[in-house]
């Protein structure tokens, strides 16, 4: 195969995010619904509140009754009924009279304020007001916080509680949303083994398919273990096609994609697909496949563990997200002081695992310890990505760098 120039991150995703479209929708119980992207607008079949209501504990008057009122010289009304919320009365506050009411309670005939129990006494079945309210005083309005026929929640919209919250109050069981994209995982190599086998002299851990996993599943995907494919060129190709058989709409691979006579990932694309590049200006994560088998996208990232993480969040994660309707893909992004010296001989975009902090009015950027591929600590100690720009072969401590917040 031609070695083709490798492509700056930015060419990369912008290849590899044309591929990827929203997956078509489902309806879910809105509980179900949270974190997902509506498909379609919610519009409210009734006025929210229904009915008018009170906003405090109180009682129900015309304002009239209240004029000049004041703790030294009372208004006295009759109490003729008590209202709770939940409950409705049909007695008519007329003048001279008055009604108990609680918070949410409807607001009784011809009452038209709301005196606050905390500026009156009572003295048998009459109370003492020592304030002057004015109509429309302490009473929620029907349709004051929705309209019937109003447009509530829109398409597009990622629901959060609150807008679960508006579809339970809407009295929506369920929601119509974006369904949540499926994700075959498979890690290749002979030196792969399970995470519960022992490890032999020149065995690791599949670690790769597991944080692979996590990170689809904490943004929004549904993973499908594929287990281990060996350095067989039909046993790849078996596991490939296994996978695609479970209904996948991405297919993510760790391992395979360098250039050793080993790596079988791009030769089983190309032979069962097609490949549309291989090789990105970044580090850790230079070596990166990108292709379809049978019209599903397949991702192929390198086999060190922190380059397929880091590799998963600049293409997969978008990726993903984008198949769920979302537009905001994009990280956090801040501009940061580099606390640690760093010097490095190649012409790649480096992504330094780093501790971001706020202090002094200023973000800082502690490196995590050695930021070799392999070393899967420095991400666990990380909460974001220091990045060192292509044309940099040197970044003295104090620098100014921006940095992708990971948390």
């Amino acid at each position: 195969m031609t070695v083709e120039p490798m492509l700056i991150v930015e060419q990369a995703l912008e290849q590899v995010l044309k591929e990827f479209h929203p997956l078509e929708p489902e309806r879910v119980p809105i509980l179900q619904a949270l974190g997902r992207v509506l498909a379609e607008d919610v519009h409210a079949d009734a006025d929210i509140p229904p009915y008018a209501n009170s906003s405090m504990d109180g009682y129900a008057v015309l304002a009239a009754d209240t004029a000049g009122a004041s703790r030294e010289t009372p208004i006295h009304l009759h109490v003729v009924d008590e209202l709770a919320a939940g409950y409705v009365s049909e007695t008519v506050v007329t003048s001279g009279t008055t009604i108990r009411i609680m918070t949410g309670a409807p607001i009784p005939p011809r009452a038209d304020a709301i005196v606050q129990v905390e500026e009156t006494r009572t003295v048998g079945e009459r109370v003492e007001v020592f304030t002057t309210v004015q109509v429309g005083q302490f009473i929620r309005p029907a349709g004051e916080d929705v309209h019937r026929g109003e447009r509530v929640l829109s398409q597009g919209t990622l629901v959060r509680p609150q807008e679960v919250g508006m579809l339970a109050t809407l009295g929506h069981k369920a929601a119509s949303v974006i369904r949540r994209p499926r994700v075959a995982i498979l890690a290749t190599g002979d030196e792969v083994v399970a995470i519960d086998a022992p490890l032999t002299p020149g065995k690791i851990h599949n670690a790769n398919s597991y944080s692979n996993a996590a990170q689809v599943i904490r943004y929004g995907g549904i993973p499908i273990l594929l287990g281990i494919a060996r350095d067989r060129e039909r046993e790849l190709t078996e596991k490939i096609r296994a996978g695609l058989a479970q209904g996948v709409d991405l297919f993510l691979t760790s391992g395979g994609v360098s250039v050793g006579d080993f790596d079988l990932v791009k030769k089983v694309l190309a032979a069962e697909g097609e490949i549309s590049f291989w090789r990105v200006r970044m580090k850790p994560g230079k070596p990166l496949a990108f292709g379809h088998i049978g019209g599903v996208p397949v991702l192929g990232l390198p086999g060190n563990p922190v380059s397929v993480m880091v590799s998963f969040e600049m293409f997969a994660r978008p990726a993903l997200l984008k198949m769920q309707g979302r537009t905001d893909w994009e990280r956090p992004v801040v501009a940061a002081t580099l606390m640690n010296a760093v010097t490095h001989k190649d012409s790649r975009r480096h992504y330094l695992r780093a501790r971001i902090e706020a202090q002094d009015g200023e973000y800082r950027a502690y490196l995590t310890g050695e930021q070799g591929s392999g070393i899967l600590s420095s991400m666990v100690k990380a909460n974001g990505l220091a990045i060192i720009p292509e044309e940099w072969t040197h970044a003295p401590a104090g620098a100014r760098v921006q940095a992708i917040l990971l948390d």
